[in-house]
């Protein structure tokens, strides 16, 4: 196995790469501190080029997925704060994984929000990915040098009734290899029919729709009615988190020093702090962190950062709802009846047909051109996150796969699938059954 990775420091998940035989064989390009939906932002080197030399490979993981496509590694680390493996995954075609929050330990990923951020996987197809995480046991990995990673018996109690996972101690695993005899129901959400959709993409989620109907399996429609704001949410949150975590790239105990000086009188203007954040940090970087900043500020705290905390928390609310199986995190959910749009059916008083997983596209368009990406404003890159953002506020595993295309030079789309936290294992098989049946 080969793997690109896109950490600086040697992360434990190479560690734990490396002592199930992989080679390391390189780092790959990515928008500096993961903060961009197109891999331009690079700190270093120039665009990383997606499927075809025009067209941009998505971000910020972009270098991990075009290493891929190019068959430079047969497996690829990124991390996905709000879709930044599933984003170039969709724009590359090849599959994007972001596991459950804490699944993967995040030692050694220079943290852009550490609420968010998650380490996650690409891969040429499902299967590699799936080896990994469920048959070669990444899923039951504690790692004391990560706050976030949950205990060897915390992952053994959010593992029990979920299927796909091997008993402890042995490497079985009983799940079915094609969808014959599965009755799994997989719901479309509603709101993210939105009007910005492209019309490929749109074509390409109707088509997955209908296969997985042609396979015998229930779709129904559902709603996650606090959708509409999560994108906002976290366009506050994720900020404010970097705010507070590049404060230490100061050109005193940490970080690059600007203007060669050792004393802070001699730099640039007499103030090395400014100068040096100044030079160091690139233009997204910086509106970032003047966003996150003014998003903590005593005087917009509580309209802004607080706010988008009750949004997310509503948010994971509505997939538990919509969620035949229980988050182990949460109590049960319950979704706000008065809220669901029109047309949305009931299947009893708790609200619509509880779902195994959710289906939808991965980005609302296909990837856009080099030049297409330079013209657009930060607002509409961030729109690109539109569909991947809500798993990321719930901590959600979610999976983009290559759609079919009608001919071989179209752009690739990719499908999500979204699964109920640590239900990774399920999602896995689910998606490799799926990608298989194109």
């Amino acid at each position: 196995m080969l793997a690109a990775y896109r950490s600086p420091l040697e992360a434990t998940v190479v560690a734990q790469l490396r002592t199930r035989g992989a080679v390391i064989v390189g780092k790959t390009q990515l928008d500096e501190f993961g903060m961009g939906s197109h891999s331009l932002n690079g700190g270093v080197g120039g665009p990383v080029a997606g499927a075809g030399a025009d067209r941009v490979a998505g971000g910020s993981s972009g270098g991990s997925a075009a290493a891929v496509r190019a068959g430079a590694a047969d497996v690829a680390l990124g991390t996905d704060t709000g879709g930044s493996v599933r984003l170039p995954a969709a724009y590359c075609g090849v599959v994007g994984f972001k596991p459950s929050y804490g699944l993967l330990s995040r030692f050694g990923v220079v943290p852009y929000a550490n609420s968010l951020d998650t380490v996650g996987l690409l891969a040429p197809d499902v299967a590699a990915i799936r080896e990994l995480v469920a048959r070669d046991g990444l899923w039951g990995e504690h790692d004391a040098k990560d706050p976030t990673s949950p205990t060897t018996e915390q992952r053994l109690r959010y593992a029990k009734g979920r299927q796909g996972y091997p008993a402890p101690g042995s490497t079985e695993i009983h799940y079915p290899s094609d969808f014959e005899g599965l009755s799994l129901t997989f719901g479309v959400p509603v709101e993210y029919n939105i009007e910005e959709l492209d019309g490929d993409v749109r074509k390409a989620w109707v088509d997955t729709l209908a296969k997985l109907k042609e396979l015998g399996q229930r779709v129904v429609p559902v709603s996650l009615p606090h959708t509409r704001h999560a994108l906002s949410a976290y366009y506050v949150i994720a900020p404010a988190e970097a705010s507070s975590n590049l404060a230490k790239y100061d050109g005193v105990r940490y970080g690059s020093r600007q203007g060669g000086a050792d004393d802070a009188d001699d730099a640039e203007g007499g103030v090395l702090y400014a100068a040096t954040r100044g030079r160091g940090f690139g233009p997204e970087v910086q509106r970032r962190i003047v966003l996150g900043t003014y998003s903590l500020s005593s005087d917009a705290m509580d309209n802004y950062f607080v706010q988008a905390q009750k949004v997310r928390r509503l948010v994971r609310r509505d997939f538990d709802a919509v969620f035949a199986l229980p988050n182990p995190l949460h109590d049960d959910g319950q979704l706000d009846l008065t809220a669901l749009p029109e047309g949305v059916e009931l299947a009893d008083k708790r609200g619509p047909p509880q779902v195994d997983f959710l289906v939808c596209p991965t980005a609302p368009t296909v990837a856009p051109t080099v030049a297409e990406a330079r013209a657009e404003t930060p607002t509409d890159e961030y729109v690109r996150d539109v569909f991947t953002v809500p798993a990321s506020l719930a901590g959600l595993p979610a999976i983009s796969i290559p759609a079919p295309r009608a001919s071989a030079d179209d752009p690739p789309v990719g499908m999500q699938l979204i699964g109920q936290y640590w239900d990774d294992a399920r999602l896995l098989a689910v998606a490799q059954m799926l990608y298989q049946a194109r």
